[in-house]
């Protein structure tokens, strides 16, 4: 007997004594409400038709506002859940109104039941009482036969029978965590009916969610997208074969805003049922249901009609084309396609009390197979490849001419191990939240095509380059081979709904007449960007002659000098807009040459034109490249939540300086001495975490007062050099003299600087804070400064995944460069031995 049946008896124990009552066909009147009235009795039967019963499940509706932070725990560590309890599995019969409970688990979680083909049993994701994670359950429908199919220190949810036997589901076992916020991630999985052979079948850095089979075969999936464009607007229906293979678009990845979920195909109907939750989603996925009809493409607005009146239902069922069963809050109903509800069932008012709520009702009845599609798949190889017909064929490709395009620049999304601040800060200011490999580049023939070998179960996406590596287009989503898988796409965001043309003059694509090209790496520069330590030393090099704090010529600082939580020139190139790069904007599928280096301004002041500085062709390729692999702060994601005054956690300011008492003294001094001018968009920071109610995750770039940010304001390198203290210095005391002031007592006096010298009193006190900044900086430490050591969440993600010893000691020094990349490397397919003897 292996471990996981071991462990599956040790749990099933654990609720014996609540479950006898279940096995027994106890029906709790009282705790469940066993009376409905006769009318819906009657509806709820005639709906059935010669079905009698439906399966559901109650729980307390999770804390967290995101409609994906339901399981788990957040990232400070295990003492805060994303789960709560009151689990139950309840059968409710039509005849009779009476609800047997299957499940009672007080401190327990039930969720997510689906009934077999046999129509005799339910699989369903459970977490007993006293344990920390939800693992799948298999139940006969009469109660008895409790089992537990999968195990671990995972969260196993969401599971779908599928019609080859086995069952999908959604697992955090991918080992990664959410780009915006501080919960894990689950993503698609696979396994035997039994709960052995467990496969991946995604490699996204987002969620993916409630799978479902379509009548074809296909799994129909929610999936988020996070590729160079907002976090919060792209998450929305896929597909994919039951192996993973044949991954693609089904409905709304051009229209952000909405999340599209919980999505069942409608019998006798070419159209799918789908919650529709607005903006980025509510709690527990409560929305709008909506009929989507895709037969007019994926992008067709008017496909997807709303038929419920309101946003806060949830898991939808399709009984018929005119009849489905939702959850509402504490109740179950009916639903026509006009929106109008019948109530079938209600909650009683004491667990009302205990916001519990119904969720994923399912009728309990035999239904058909969908079709089988062979799997090609095959989980011994370690690659796939890709055909790309013709890059020219697609939309928004205007002035892009045929030979044009030389080769594909390939990337990939980097998964993130721990998330703890709810914004970008510091991957990015404003922009990314990811990190992004450079690959290398593959090449396009002269018909468009390109052929190439990727490694499996990764996320990749291209930049298609010219001649002289200028960027033309840039997909905005990502793409996965399946080991051993063969897939093809027709262009560059092409049009869904046109036949696709053939360019090829002898009906053979020019990239076919050969073996698939491998990627081949950029030399030159690194995979991963860093700015410190990539990107710094060439500005130091070209750019501080004019672009320091002596020069400043047209108020550009571009030293490597730390503000609150950034670098100057960081945050100067940033709020400048020297770099485009489309992140954290909700539009897609832009013009060609909109975003990436080619667009920047920042590229055409290299070569010559700005001020005859003229780089290296290696010292502009390492710009080039920064820019179009996202245009990251740090290249780690060990600098997560550090090394930051007024830095965020849980999207509210942390490791602020407001109480200390060199801050207070400075900021009553700056209210005093400087507010009376600076009023409206000119209004100064008070102190170094002051964000002026500037947005932190979406900095408008027309806001002028970036241009005073706090993150510019205060140099805590050189604390004397800060712009708080120079622009109001006489300049012959070293300052600028930018900040005079008239003689209230003689209006004909010239205006004089507010600090004649830097022995004012008040002066001292904005340098005693900007000194107590450099100081505090010092202590906790950037990941650019010499004895930095990553948070404690960090390293206990590393820990746990394996990529650090068992027996590695919090605060300790590593080489955390290193340590990414081991963590990445461990996610990465590698052949499965153990199944190499049967396939």
């Amino acid at each position: 007997m292996n471990h996981r049946r071991l462990t599956s008896q040790h749990h099933a124990s654990m609720v014996l004594a609540i479950l006898i009552l279940a096995a027994a066909g106890f029906a709790d009147r009282a705790a469940l409400g066993a009376e409905m009235a006769a009318g819906a009795r009657e509806a709820l039967s005639q709906a059935l038709g010669d079905c009698e019963e439906i399966v559901f499940a109650c729980r307390q509706e999770g804390l967290d506002g995101h409609w994906y932070a339901n399981f788990g725990y957040y990232a400070e560590g295990q003492q805060r859940k994303a789960y709560r309890a009151r689990g139950r599995l309840c059968k409710l019969n039509a005849k009779t109104g009476i609800v047997t409970l299957l499940v009672d688990d007080v401190e327990g979680s039930v969720r997510d039941p689906q009934v077999h083909y046999d129509g005799q049993k339910i699989v369903f994701s459970y977490r007993p009482g006293a344990t920390e994670h939800f693992n799948l359950y298999e139940i006969d429908v009469d109660g008895t036969g409790l089992k537990q199919l999968t195990d671990g220190p995972f969260n196993d949810i969401e599971p779908t029978y599928l019609p080859d036997g086995g069952i999908m589901f959604c697992s955090d076992r991918c080992n990664r965590w959410v780009n915006c916020w501080l919960t894990q991630v689950a993503v698609l999985y696979r396994c035997d009916a039994d709960g052995s052979n467990i496969e991946q079948l995604s490699s996204n850095n987002e969620h993916e969610n409630t799978p479902w089979p379509l009548p074809d075969g296909r799994l129909l999936y929610q999936r988020w997208e996070y590729i160079d464009r907002s976090q919060v607007h792209y998450h929305h229906l896929w597909t994919m074969n039951p192996d993973g293979t044949g991954q693609m678009v089904f409905y709304g990845n051009m229209h952000p805003g909405i999340l599209m979920i919980d999505a069942k195909p409608i019998p006798d109907d070419n159209a799918v049922v789908a919650i529709f939750s607005p903006g980025h989603g509510r709690r527990e996925h409560a929305g709008a249901v909506t009929i989507v009809r895709p037969g007019q493409g994926p992008d067709e607005r008017s496909a997807a009609q709303r038929i419920s009146k309101k946003d806060d239902f949830r898991d939808p069922y399709p009984l018929a084309p005119d009849c489905f069963i939702v959850a509402q809050g504490d109740r179950l109903a009916l639903m026509n396609p006009d929106g109008e509800t019948t109530t079938i069932y209600r909650l009683p008012a004491a667990l009302r009390q205990e916001k519990v709520t119904c969720h994923e009702p399912r009728p309990i009845r035999a239904r058909a197979r969908e079709r089988i599609i062979a799997p090609v798949a095959s989980r011994q190889e370690r690659t796939g490849r890709l055909i790309l017909s013709d890059v020219y064929n697609g939309r928004q490709m205007n002035g892009v001419t045929a030979g044009q395009i030389k080769k594909l620049l390939v990337l990939e999304s980097l998964p993130m191990p721990i998330h703890y601040t709810g914004g970008m800060d510091p991957i990015s200011y404003g922009g990314t939240f990811t990190l992004e490999r450079v690959v290398g580049t593959v090449p396009v023939e002269a018909d468009g095509s390109a052929y190439m070998e990727l490694p499996a179960l990764r996320s990749f996406f291209f930049v298609a380059l010219d001649e002289n590596d200028d960027s033309i287009k840039r997909m905005q989503s990502f793409l996965t081979v399946m080991p051993g898988e063969t897939t093809s796409c027709v262009g560059c965001h092409e049009h869904r709904t046109q036949t696709p043309e053939n360019r090829s003059t002898n009906g053979t694509l020019l990239a076919l007449q050969r073996n698939p090209s491998r990627v081949a790496p950029i030399e030159g520069i690194p995979d991963v960007f860093d700015f410190p330590r990539d990107i710094q030393p060439i500005l130091n090099k070209h750019c501080l002659p004019c672009h320091d704090y002596d020069q400043r010529k047209g108020g550009v600082v571009l030293t490597g000098d730390r503000g609150p939580m950034f670098s100057h020139s960081y945050y100067t190139l940033t709020y400048r807009r020297e770099f485009i790069d489309g992140r954290n904007d909700p539009k897609s599928n832009l013009p060609p040459r909109a975003i990436g280096a080619a667009a920047s301004p920042l590229m055409k002041k290299l070569d010559g034109a700005h001020h005859d500085v003229k780089l290296s062709a290696a010292e502009i390729k390492m710009i080039r490249f920064w820019i179009e692999s996202g245009a990251p702060y740090p290249g780690t994601y060990a600098a997560l939540g550090s090394g930051m005054i007024g830095g965020y956690y849980e999207n509210r300011q942390v490791n602020t300086d407001w109480e200390w008492p060199a801050t207070r003294q400075a900021s009553e001094t700056i209210q005093r001495r400087c507010d009376s001018c600076h009023q409206g968009n000119l209004v100064l920071p008070h102190n170094l975490s002051d964000e002026r109610t500037v947005s932190f995750w979406r900095p408008d770039p027309a806001d002028p007062r970036l241009r005073l940010a706090r993150h510019l304001a205060f140099n805590l390198t050189r604390p004397e050099q800060s712009l708080m203290l120079l622009a109001p210095l006489a300049e012959e005391a070293g300052g600028y003299g930018t900040c005079q002031i008239s003689d209230p007592n003689d209006p004909t006096a010239a205006p004089r600087p507010v600090f004649a010298n830097a022995q004012d009193e008040d002066y001292q006190k904005i340098l005693a804070m900007c000194r107590a900044g450099a100081e505090h900086l010092e202590q906790i430490k950037r990941f650019d400064m010499a004895g930095f050591i990553p948070p404690v969440p960090y390293v206990r993600e590393m820990k746990r995944y394996g990529v650090l010893p068992a027996d590695f000691a919090e605060g300790t020094a590593v080489d955390f460069y290193a340590t990414d990349r081991k963590y990445w490397r461990s996610l990465w397919h590698e052949p499965s031995k153990e199944r190499s003897l049967v396939d």
